[in-house]
């Protein structure tokens, strides 16, 4: 949290919102100190020094309480949504999650798909490590969508699925998004473009309006890792990303309640969480 606040206060946009919210505390002040000078002018001139310190302390802190770091969210009326950037796990959060997938949905743990990865730890924490039983729902999620399929050689899964394409597992009333955003090549190597992590999310909107019965929707920051965008797509702009896409897609049809992006807490603190809320605030409806 320290390292986060101290980062803040590096930053350009926190020092001008401090700035603009005490010099308005100060106009205020200058403005009744002048109202109390006309009736009252002893009570100014003989404390000048009193009042001086007075407006300098509050509106000092005036402008630091209005400035410090919040939760970055924000809640819309048009569509009726809430958006929030959660620093935390994305296996902490109770709503439906969205994974990550390759366009192939391999899912062989370590030599194809990283351990570490959230694929890797969805296997870890939803079925326990075993590969056959996620093999065995995947293959029930994307029955009936192979006829754009096509075939690549190479070690593992062979088979290509459209990008964006989402196979849906269900676990009670609680849903599981497997979204195909990267493209495999015959290296096993994963790579993804902005204009294709752009399609991918019209396709997963889509398939979350049909199968998440309104609720709450959680994802990760997406574009690092095997997606090997990170260069292009940094995790503030990848976060920009999302929330455009997501709340275009609501406001055409009725998608979710609302979309939380879990943020690694060390990701979490280098973040410009001003500019972020700035930017959230920014696409309230006019």
């Amino acid at each position: 949290m320290i390292t986060g606040v101290s980062h803040e206060f590096k930053t350009g946009r926190f020092w001008r919102h401090f700035g603009v919210h005490a010099f308005s505390a100060v106009g205020v002040f200058a403005a009744l100190l002048g109202l109390l000078g006309l009736f009252f002018p002893k009570s100014v001139s003989e404390l000048v020094w009193m009042w001086l310190a007075i407006v300098v302390v509050v509106s000092g802190v005036y402008g630091a309480v209005r400035s410090w770091p919040q939760p970055i969210e924000q809640e819309y009326d048009s569509p009726n949504i809430r958006i929030r950037i959660v620093k935390g796990g994305l296996f902490e959060q109770p709503s439906h999650l969205v994974i990550g997938m390759c366009d192939t949905f391999d899912t062989a743990v370590p030599h194809i798909i990283d351990r570490a990865s959230v694929q890797g730890q969805f296997l870890s924490e939803i079925f326990d490590d075993d590969v056959a039983e996620f093999d065995r729902q995947i293959d029930e999620a994307l029955a009936g969508t192979g006829s754009s399929v096509i075939q690549i050689a190479k070690e593992g899964k062979t088979a290509k699925y459209p990008l964006g394409t989402v196979a849906v597992l269900r676990s009670g009333a609680r849903r599981y998004f497997c979204l195909a955003y990267t493209q495999m090549n015959e290296l096993n190597e994963a790579r993804a473009t902005v204009d294709g992590i752009w399609l991918s999310l019209e396709r997963l909107w889509s398939a979350v309006g049909a199968h998440s019965n309104g609720g709450t929707i959680a994802m990760p920051v997406i574009g690092g890792g095997q997606a090997r965008i990170s260069q292009l797509l940094p995790a503030q702009d990848s976060i920009r990303l999302v929330v455009m896409s997501f709340i275009f897609a609501s406001r055409k049809e009725k998608v979710c309640s609302g979309l939380d992006i879990c943020v690694p807490s060390a990701a979490y603190e280098k973040l410009d969480r001003l500019e972020l809320q700035s930017f959230l605030r920014s696409l309230r409806p006019s």
